[in-house]
């Protein structure tokens, strides 16, 4: 595929606060891995930067000196000893072997920086966090300044921690003869999150407006300025992980505020739906399986079906209708739906349900006392965990994932390579990804609702349960599930078109 472009050896900069794998702590560290592979696999130079933290094995990844001593401004003009003009920090460099089916990353450079990285046990959930991302954007284009042997064509930058950074290319170094040829693209992985700060509670003296400067590292303005708005003012072209998001983002319902300016910026807002590592994410080859299979011999799943129900203390019974949810417990997720319904549908239906999670209280709460006053039908691991999810996927029958917004969503994309059918509010990725089974002809690969309330996801899961009894069917609807191309391949192929399109578009405006 890498002769398809012409532009095989534009040279593409990703900047994320994680990757895997490195670091990862959730959903964007999956994808800052795994979207600079494919696109490597199409012939672009693709590498990535990263904050370098404790908790990155530089033993076993064999990084090495790459720049020392590197000098970051912070923008301080006080002479306090705590306020130093400069932060020293050091670039280290992954270099990967020469095999790029066997290795695990593309090369990564990582920013070292004692105080902000080194000494941090996590990613994210610090006090200064937003010095920490300001150093990480601040510190990336110095050292792109004043190294020649590799400057990026492009920088995507990702989410409100690196939104920063393509700010600062427009404003700071629009003067410098290397680095204002970089065009930007700012990939908006979920809108909910601007910065340190609640966006929907902002007093008018604190508003970020997004006009003036980036304050000092030690200013404590910088803790209201909202890296998400800078990100999409700055950026030579905007992208969501899905086409519906991007279309929804310019709602009041969904745009966060933030809907007049992407309305503003509509022509270069653009969405692609994220993917999932098929060769990671593949029934026929899961070590975490009992039985391997694939859309042909779907029966196999039975065995691991059985496994599930011992797992989680539930009588083993193959005919039982098993539904299953995995995901984080937080409001977006649309589990207040569940409230008031969920137990008397369990109970009638005779059905079971498997729940893997963690999250806020009210919801681990919830699914506990779901659990004690049906045991013999709910069973829960509250806690998180990297492998079971494969077993569930492996072995459930249904994946319920009511969300109240969801930019993409992978968990129903993963759900259906391995065969479990999605239920699903029609928004975001969701809506991209899961085909509402039409039920003259059984084509489609789950079941969709559009109303965010209580009775059309009761009536939807009463539409799968009835399918499910016809073995035929529900076996033509899991082969369609499974059968449909959610790589990233595909999904890099779109990405490059808007990166063609953002160089275009910043070469004509710096002309």
């Amino acid at each position: 595929m890498a002769f398809l472009f012409k532009q095989a050896k534009k040279k593409i900069l990703f900047v994320a606060p994680e990757a895997a794998p490195f670091v990862k702590a959730g959903g964007l560290g999956e994808v800052v891995y795994a979207l600079p592979r494919a696109l490597e696999d199409l012939g672009y130079d693709v590498r990535v930067m990263l904050p370098l933290y404790a908790r990155v094995n530089q033993e076993k990844y064999k990084l090495k000196m790459e720049y020392s001593a590197l000098e970051v401004p912070t923008g301080s003009e006080s002479d306090e000893p705590n306020e130093p003009a400069n932060l020293i920090c050091n670039i280290k460099k992954y270099t990967p072997n020469n095999d790029h089916n066997n290795h695990p990353a593309v090369i990564t450079y990582f920013l070292e920086n004692e105080e902000y990285y080194e000494k941090r046990s996590n990613v994210y959930g610090y006090s200064d966090d937003v010095i920490r991302w300001n150093l990480l954007c601040r510190g990336t284009l110095e050292f792109f300044r004043l190294t020649d042997d590799w400057t990026p064509d492009i920088i995507i930058a990702n989410d409100w921690q690196t939104g920063f950074l393509p700010n600062l290319l427009k404003t700071t170094y629009k003067d410098n003869p290397r680095l204002a040829k970089i065009a930007t693209i700012f990939v908006i992985h979920n809108l909910y999150y601007q910065g340190m700060f609640d966006h929907r509670y902002v007093a008018d003296m604190d508003y970020d407006d997004g006009q003036s400067p980036i304050p000092s590292f030690f200013d404590p303005r910088i803790y209201k300025i909202n890296g998400m708005r800078r990100g999409i003012m700055y950026s030579d072209k905007i992208n969501t992980v899905s086409p519906t998001y991007s279309r929804e983002i310019m709602t009041k319902d969904y745009g966060e505020l933030l809907e007049e300016l992407l309305k503003e910026k509509r022509a270069h807002v653009s969405g692609v739906l994220n993917g999932i590592d098929y060769d990671s994410f593949n029934p026929e080859t899961d070590i975490n399986l009992v039985a391997n299979y694939n859309f042909k011999n779907t029966e196999e799943r039975e065995k691991n079906k059985l496994e599930l129900q011992a797992r989680f203390n539930l009588p083993q019974n193959k005919d039982i209708p098993v539904l299953c949810i995995a995901s984080r417990f937080v409001e977006q997720k649309g589990f207040d739906l569940f409230f008031g319904f969920l137990e008397p549908v369990i109970r009638e239906e005779k059905i079971q349900l498997v729940v893997l999670g963690s999250g806020d209280a009210k919801y681990m709460g919830y699914f506990t006392e779901l659990a004690e006053k049906l045991p013999k039908q709910v069973g829960i691991h509250l806690n998180f965990d990297t492998t079971l999810p494969r077993l569930i996927f492996g072995g459930a029958d249904i994946i319920l994932i009511p969300s109240k917004f969801e930019p993409c969503g992978l968990s129903q994309i993963e759900a259906m390579r391995y065969g479990v059918i999605p239920i699903v509010r029609k928004t975001g990725g969701l809506a991209d990804s899961v085909i509402d089974v039409d039920p003259a002809t059984g084509k489609g690969t789950g079941f969709t609702f559009e109303h965010f309330d209580s009775l059309s996801l009761a009536l939807t899961i009463a539409r799968a349960l009835e399918d499910f009894k016809n073995k035929h069917l529900w076996k033509k609807i899991q082969k369609q599930a499974m059968t449909q191309d959610f790589s990233w391949t595909k999904s890099a192929v779109e990405y490059s078109k808007i990166i063609n399109k953002a160089i275009t578009y910043h070469k004509s405006n710096k002309k």
